[in-house]
């Protein structure tokens, strides 16, 4: 006796009953679990590719910064980078990756300032020397001057004066500004209208500052030594700024007064040369500091 066994399905339907409860399903309860899997399947690659957009937008960006850089002959203002970044890119994060990128090699990006700009770097600058130049000392009178400088800008030589407690020789100030460390910058709104100084941007770039609130506040130069002695009350360091806006008691110089002034420094240089000489102070004393 011959018997016919009917093809089952796991659940224990014959085939072709199977076959049509399968049909009767609605058809968003066919395969629905599979559809899930799509589903995120494609969120992922969505995401992936929008990632994968953005990071190709921000390696374009540094591109474009980098060829602003290598074709300015002047250092270049981060406002002016940041006009042409598209939207959602920030051009401080694109001029740090570039730096980040020409670390140790054989020119560095610096800021100074809001201003960037590509430097060779500072062990390889004797490969570039053509010519030997002397070094020359400053004066301790003209460290300090600086000093002062720096830290209470802007500022009139009376000022400076007052603050060393001794006059300051007619030199001192014209050293400063042939090193195009010091500048001038207006007149102080007071009688005699005298002439304020700040610093400069070659200032910082000398002593590798980015921005001169980098400058050493009273705690960093009293774990330097800077201050051996017992500090008079309340004492305190101004906070540095160099803003290139003249201030409010400050007036703009006259058109061709700069030039003026770097005609009377030369002036005073040359005199001050001849008396160092002892053609003039043979004893080679000054009453000034």
């Amino acid at each position: 006796m011959t018997e016919h066994m009917n093809a089952t399905d796991p659940a224990g339907l014959p085939a072709d009953e199977a076959s049509l409860a399968k049909a009767e399903l609605a058809p968003d309860e066919i395969d629905h679990g599979s559809s899930q899997e799509h589903a995120v399947e494609a969120h992922d690659n969505d995401n992936g590719d929008a990632e994968a957009i953005k990071a190709e937008k921000f390696r374009e960006c540094v591109r474009i910064a980098e060829a602003l850089l290598f074709a300015s002959s002047e250092p270049v203002e981060q406002s002016e980078i940041a006009r042409r970044m598209p939207d959602g890119i920030k051009a401080v994060e694109v001029l740090r990756q570039l730096q980040s990128h020409y670390e140790g090699r054989g020119i560095n990006l610096v800021r100074v300032n809001n201003r960037w700009m590509f430097r060779t770097a500072s062990d390889l600058g004797w490969l570039l020397s053509r010519e030997a130049s002397e070094q020359r000392k400053l004066s301790r009178a003209a460290i300090e001057t600086l000093a002062i400088i720096a830290y209470h800008q802007p500022v009139t030589r009376a000022e400076i004066e007052d603050i060393r407690g001794v006059a300051i020789s007619k030199g001192t100030l014209d050293v400063l500004l042939e090193t195009s460390w010091v500048r001038l910058r207006g007149r102080r709104k007071a009688p005699g209208r005298p002439v304020t100084y700040g610093t400069t941007d070659t200032f910082l770039l000398h002593f590798g500052l980015e921005a001169i609130t980098d400058l050493p506040g009273l705690d960093e130069l009293k774990s330097a030594g800077m201050f051996d002695g017992r500090l008079p009350p309340g004492f305190g360091m101004p906070t540095p700024k160099d803003d290139l806006a003249l201030t409010e008691d400050e007036d703009p110089l006259e058109d061709g007064e700069a030039d003026l002034f770097d005609d009377l420094a030369t002036q005073d240089m040359a005199e001050d040369q001849v008396e160092a000489s002892g053609q003039e102070d043979p004893e080679g004393k000054s009453q000034a500091a």
